[in-house]
């Protein structure tokens, strides 16, 4: 496995560069679709990048920006500037990991990818907590969790990458479909899990229970109930509410995961049948894609000015879908919500004890595999303001969550056996057995608090929750 592809819509790190490249064909279109060569995590956290008194997200430029702090990490660290259109938009440092900016200026670190879910948490820990020291230096903290708290969408900067003000016309005319992207480019934090596949039958078997597990786990995970500095409106998931207005074409439920035989090429056929947002050319500008036509339309007519999509369009397109598990080379789990700092380490524990233990694995599938698509999108709906109450296909989801974290600790426990963890990866499941206990995920946790001893303080709040 190697380092998680970078996403070029929703993340800073630039389109695989383009170069002249042989029309594609159907070997070409699934080339991207690489199965691994061992069963390996990358762990990938973003985090507001925030004023310590106020909670609000510092701009790009001036001494305390986001640009300065990239300055920082490259000259104090070392590593590759990563660029759009000139602008510093992140780091790609000597050991493989990233840093790199979204659309509002969050920072987004993902690590290189390792044997176990263990090594994976300490690399993580250590490069947060390096980082949150050299952005305090600037007088900024770094806050992860699932939305940034406190500012309004009216208010934000946006970064100044080219393929960003594309995406936000893209989104634009999309009209009530697209109506959140605003919310989802300049607002939304994550935590994500990136996994191996070894195989078509690993593929199929990964993929289909992790497709269908991903509502429970969102709704086990909502973390973000604060918005504009509130939390009346009710919500335990503002990340959520905003992903379902983000294209819902691209995003959320992949239709042919849940076949019980998915295979690269039928997610390949329905990739073919999204259109493009953007693409680069080989002198490394960004252009809009027709938004009226579909990729396979593109590699049947070709684009506007008669060029025709080469490997790195294709490559671009992939990271320009977002569905609750994206497949390309890897497979990146990215439904749920970014917990609370000290608790990152339950969702590689989580996903890794599901997808790499074989029985465990199966039992998910069993378990969740007799819900279809509708019932999919019928909880993704619910559980911004549901949570743990959500339902999928008429079934509560508690008790669904309680036996996926039971049968991931079973995962867990052996590879502990087998000596590919030590034992102590089973106690970052213990969060998510206490949320199963008393009912209160994170969020709710989170919202009693800020009513509580934070007395709705964004300077409490921030100091509560930064790294």
């Amino acid at each position: 496995m190697t380092v998680a592809d970078p996403d070029p819509a929703l993340g800073p790190a630039a389109d695989p560069a383009p170069a002249p490249a042989p029309a594609l064909d159907r070997a070409g279109l699934l080339a991207p679709f690489r199965p691994g060569r061992a069963e390996l995590v990358g762990v990938e956290v973003e985090c507001g990048l925030v004023d310590p008194d106020t909670g609000l997200a510092a701009p790009y430029f001036g001494e305390r920006g986001v640009l300065a702090v990239l300055e920082a990490v490259l000259a104090r660290w070392g590593g590759e500037r990563l660029e759009d259109a000139g602008r510093l938009t992140g780091v790609l440092l000597p050991d493989g990991s990233q840093v790199t900016l979204e659309h509002g200026g969050q920072l987004e670190y993902s690590s290189t990818p390792v044997p176990s879910v263990a090594e994976a948490v300490a690399d993580l820990r250590t490069a947060l907590e390096r980082l949150a020291e050299l952005v305090g230096r600037f007088g900024l903290a770094l806050l992860p969790g699932a939305y940034l708290p406190f500012d309004r969408l009216a208010d934000m900067r946006w970064v100044p990458m080219t393929r960003g003000a594309i995406m936000r016309d893209y989104f634009a005319g999309l009209g009530e479909p697209g109506g959140r992207a605003r919310h989802v480019m300049a607002l939304s934090l994550s935590t994500q899990v990136t996994l191996d596949y070894l195989s078509p039958a690993d593929f199929t078997q990964k993929l289909r229970m992790q497709m269908a597990a991903a509502p429970v786990v969102s709704a086990l995970l909502v973390n973000s109930p604060i918005q504009a500095g509130s939390s009346a409106g009710g919500l335990l998931s503002h990340r959520c509410w905003a992903w379902l207005r983000m294209d819902p074409r691209r995003g959320g439920v992949l239709p042919p995961a849940l076949r019980p035989d998915v295979t690269v090429e039928q997610v390949a056929d329905w990739a073919l049948g999204i259109p493009l947002i953007h693409y680069r050319t080989p002198d490394g500008r960004y252009h809009p894609a027709p938004p009226d036509r579909t990729f396979a339309d593109l590699l049947r007519h070709g684009y506007p000015d008669g060029s025709r999509p080469t490997p790195a369009h294709w490559a671009a397109h992939l990271n320009q879908l977002w569905t609750n598990t994206r497949v390309r080379n890897t497979l990146e789990l990215r439904a749920s919500d970014g917990p609370p700092y000290p608790f990152v380490p339950a969702v590689p524990a989580l996903w890794a004890g599901l997808s790499y233990h074989p029985e465990s694995r199966s039992a998910a599938w069993e378990l969740l595999g007799r819900f279809t698509p509708h019932d999919h999108r019928a909880a993704l709906a619910e559980l911004p303001a549901l949570g743990l109450a959500t339902r999928l296909g008429g079934v509560p989801v508690r008790p669904l969550a309680a036996e996926l974290v039971r049968l991931a600790r079973a995962g867990l426990a052996a590879r502990i056996a087998a000596g590919l963890e030590p034992p102590h990866v089973l106690g970052y499941l213990d969060p998510l057995e206490e949320i199963l206990a008393t009912g209160r995920t994170f969020a709710e946790q989170c919202r009693e608090r800020w009513h509580g001893d934070l007395r709705g303080d964004p300077a409490r709040y921030v100091a509560a929750y930064r790294v």
